[in-house]
């Protein structure tokens, strides 16, 4: 049976733009392209068909920070310098994107929150999952408990995230982004996880991830049905290279 047609993409207006953080840019999405967009969709995502040389286009893929009646937002991390030594084009788009531009996007994709029923949470990410963690933790019951782990470039990129009181962050501060793949997962062993009653939630660099995956599900033991991982882009390398790595460390990962 034949997969059901993709809508076509929206073509949305820049309705402005702000600095969240220093490293951290706000672009706000609406306009008429916006009309019939599902409500609801914060925590999902969208496609930005991004500008490119020689008329070609990027597709890169960013999650709902907020929606409201008419607009949604997007924040981009603005590390690419210290990743591959450039900018990325979704984030060249958004320096030097103004209000009144317009850009067709796909989606929306849908939200993946923290699974209910868990009686600890521990979530890891940096600058780039920062958006996705925020929807996710503001989403947990108020009785929650858990602990989240967030690697940002500089103390001023550290944001007061909506929480359950019961749910504490932590935030580690590396300047290079990607130099220290090893750190969110020294944090995790520290942490002395209840791994009896944890559903854990990562998304970060690639060789953090490894790291990450490597500590909770093989020497902890948590399957797919307690652990979410995933890479949101590996230092050095373009997006269409971490795609590449993304797909030989399953294909390992598989055999």
């Amino acid at each position: 049976m034949a997969p059901p047609h993709r809508p076509p993409p929206r073509t949305l207006t820049v309705i402005g733009k702000s600095a969240v953080t220093p490293n951290m840019l706000r672009v706000t999405l609406g306009g008429s392209g916006l009309e019939g967009f599902p409500a609801g969709q914060q925590g999902g995502y969208v496609k930005l068909q991004l500008p490119q040389v020689e008329g070609k286009k990027a597709v890169r893929t960013y999650t709902i920070r907020n929606q409201r009646d008419g607009e949604i937002d997007l924040d981009f991390a603005l590390h690419g310098d210290t990743a591959t030594g450039h900018a990325g084009p979704a984030t060249e788009w958004a320096l030097g994107v103004e209000p009144g531009a317009t850009i067709e996007v796909g989606g929306p994709g849908p939200a993946k929150p923290l699974p209910a029923g868990f009686g600890f949470y521990f979530v890891a990410g940096d600058l780039t999952a920062l958006p996705a963690i925020a929807v996710n933790l503001a989403a947990l019951p108020d009785n929650a408990c858990g602990m989240a782990v967030i690697e940002v470039a500089s103390p001023d990129d550290c944001q007061d995230l909506a929480r359950p009181k019961g749910v504490d962050v932590v935030w580690l501060v590396t300047e290079q982004p990607g130099s220290r793949p090893d750190k969110l997962a020294e944090e995790a062993r520290a942490a002395a996880l209840p791994l009896e009653e944890t559903y854990a939630w990562v998304a970060c660099e690639f060789s953090a991830m490894q790291a990450l995956r490597a500590y909770l599900r093989d020497e902890c033991g948590l399957g797919p049905d307690r652990l979410y991982i995933s890479s949101y882009w590996k230092s050095g390398l373009t997006e269409d290279a971490h795609k590449l790595a993304k797909r030989a460390d399953a294909e390992a990962q598989a055999d």
